[in-house]
């Protein structure tokens, strides 16, 4: 069963902020550093998430910076749900034999992202369109949702400021780059800005949403004849991938759950793109996003879903069980089941 043994992040800072001057292999390299010191066997695969970026295999150019020339790298995307997914892919290889020693995870540079063209138009003169097909905008495919479930955004705002004030990180879970350890943007929503903030698209408001930003998080996946070497870690009991309805992306994390149950989860770790998508797929789950949410963090798209994993490594006690759970554009929904061992 695959073991992960070590877990670290940047700080999520937003766009145009503290690592806007910075490369993606530069936000990666001082996260990956941190977890492979002092690490005892060879590593055979690094998997980096990756939804901004210009193409090409940005694990292989984090490998070379890491001083693992010796790994392939192999870069994925899957949006939102691309931190994770690289996680559970980890989780194969090292379950089928394939690999022993595995770092994943995920990095991304929203202020260094290219720019693309859609119907000749630069997607910064146009609606961001994630997929690059019809897909619908995300903050009107959130005003859809919180239209058909009633919510309002009084609700929405108390979710989001709930976020903000939960919020906080643990010792060593986040590497110091820029002189930056701590999510700049915690704290930022207060009552009075949140009831001013301008709608977006009807419910939706800044205040309410994610911000896009800039990161890296990464987690040491191993074998679990290794891991007592590390000492100890959290297993990953199961995981699943899905496609859900693209016109209602933020709720695949639902499906996604779903398919991973059978299980006592103790904490849960939900994507919160939008309040009112967190809202609706932390429906069910006991103490959701303890340390606060990505409300509070920011968005760094590839790097999100493995956010997740390394606050649950951070968070979950001796015997307890937790869920990681994120929706991405084009209606897709990943979850990850993990306990950390009796002591």
């Amino acid at each position: 069963m695959a073991v992960i043994v070590a877990a670290k992040r940047s700080a999520i800072v937003p766009r145009g902020g503290a690592f806007a001057g910075l490369e993606i292999e530069e936000i990666a390299l001082p996260v990956i550093a941190a977890l492979l010191r002092a690490v005892p066997h060879r590593v055979d695969e690094v998997i980096c998430a990756n939804a901004l970026g210009a193409g090409g295999n940005v694990a292989r150019i984090i490998a070379l910076a890491a001083g693992l020339g010796h790994v392939a790298g192999l870069t994925i995307d899957r949006q939102c749900t691309g931190g994770l997914d690289a996680i559970l892919l980890a989780r194969a290889l090292v379950d089928s034999g394939a690999a022993r020693v595995v770092v994943a995870g995920g990095a991304e540079s929203y202020s260094r992202a290219p720019q693309r063209l859609r119907g000749g138009v630069p997607y910064h003169q146009a609606r961001f369109v994630p997929m690059g097909w019809d897909d619908p905008d995300m903050a009107q495919a959130a005003d859809v949702i919180a239209r058909e479930a009633g919510i309002s955004r009084a609700q929405q705002d108390a979710y989001a400021l709930d976020s903000h004030a939960k919020y906080r990180v643990a010792a060593g879970e986040i590497v110091q780059i820029a002189s930056v350890t701590r999510d700049p943007a915690a704290g930022r929503v207060t009552a009075a800005l949140a009831a001013r903030a301008a709608p977006i698209v009807g419910s939706i408001t800044a205040a309410n949403t994610a911000l896009a930003a800039d990161g890296a998080a990464f987690v040491l996946v191993v074998a679990d004849d290794l891991a007592a070497s590390f000492g100890g870690g959290i297993k990953i009991l199961r995981g699943a991938n899905v496609g859900g309805d693209p016109a209602r992306p933020g709720l695949a994390a639902i499906d996604a759950v779903a398919a991973v149950d059978g299980f006592r989860a103790d904490l849960a770790e939900v994507m919160e793109a939008y309040a009112v998508q967190a809202s609706l797929c932390s429906a069910g789950l006991a103490r959701v996003n303890a340390g606060g949410g990505a409300l509070a963090r920011g968005h760094a798209i590839g790097a999100s879903g493995a956010v997740l994993a390394v606050r649950l490594f951070y968070d979950l006690a001796a015997g307890q069980t937790g869920v990681a759970a994120i929706a991405g554009a084009g209606g897709i929904g990943a979850a990850m089941v993990v306990q950390r061992a009796r002591g």
